[in-house]
């Protein structure tokens, strides 16, 4: 099978700090994969080699199929690399498609803004991916007016626009309202319909549970073991959960 995304042994050190120890990841065509694990698990530091915010200190970092070398944030994001962060990094002063388009804006032939088409597809986005009908929110509407779930779903949307592989979701539920969540997750399933990957990191297993495919439980810096979430129930996955925090250990 070849991965969309796959670590080989991945080790990462800061000092005589180790973060990652021997970690095999994989992420496959049209997967959702959550992440879990306690505080202090690795987990940010994981998805930091991800993104090409960390270099690791030994292993291999593969997309489809092929090894890539010395990863950086700028080619991450070429490989179809993005990240969703519980901050939402939108400009909240700014419009619905200044914020969709920000930093990669459409010119027209005559190398000016085709601010036209930016909002024809930004209106074209809201109704068909956002699930935006209120005839109150338009293009031009302040992102900043928006709910929190709304904002998430504008983030996520805007990394489907531009041709995202991998989705990364860190904490994406964080200060939401059950509605918001609910539509968050909607969001996330909308990733799979879209023929994308996903990887979803969040402290409530209950939401990573409901749209995972499959659970990667991080503990210590190493992968505790992973889960398809269709062989084990959601009680079964928290009562692990409990036991390898407790022990570093599922026996």
């Amino acid at each position: 099978m070849e991965y969309r995304l796959e670590l080989r042994n991945i080790s990462k050190y800061f000092g005589e700090v180790r973060a990652l120890e021997n970690i095999n990841f994989q992420l496959g065509q049209n997967e959702v994969v959550g992440l879990l694990g306690d505080n202090g698990a690795g987990k940010s530091t994981l998805i930091k080699i991800i993104t090409g915010y960390h270099q690791p200190t030994a292993g291999e970092i593969l997309f489809a199929g092929k090894k890539v070398d010395n990863l950086t944030v700028p080619k991450a994001r070429q490989l179809g690399v993005e990240t969703v962060y519980q901050e939402r990094a939108l400009a909240e002063l700014q419009t619905l498609w200044r914020n969709i388009f920000l930093g990669r804006e459409l010119n027209n032939a005559f190398g000016l803004l085709d601010v036209q088409r930016m909002k024809q597809e930004t209106h074209r986005l809201m109704t068909q991916s956002m699930g935006f009908t209120s005839s109150a929110v338009s293009p031009d509407s302040r992102v900043g007016t928006f709910s929190g779930g709304e904002k998430q779903g504008v983030a996520i949307v805007r990394a489907l626009f531009f041709d995202a592989e991998i989705i990364i979701l860190d904490e994406p539920t964080m200060g939401l309202s059950l509605k918001e969540t609910e539509k968050l997750i909607n969001f996330v399933r909308d990733i799979k319909k879209a023929g994308k990957s996903a990887i979803f990191i969040d402290h409530n297993i209950l939401h990573v549970y409901s749209v995972a495919d499959r659970v990667v439980v991080i503990d210590r810096g190493q992968v505790a073991g992973q889960f398809l979430t269709k062989d084990i129930t959601l009680d079964q996955l928290m009562n692990k959960m409990i036991r390898v925090a407790e022990t570093g250990s599922f026996d």
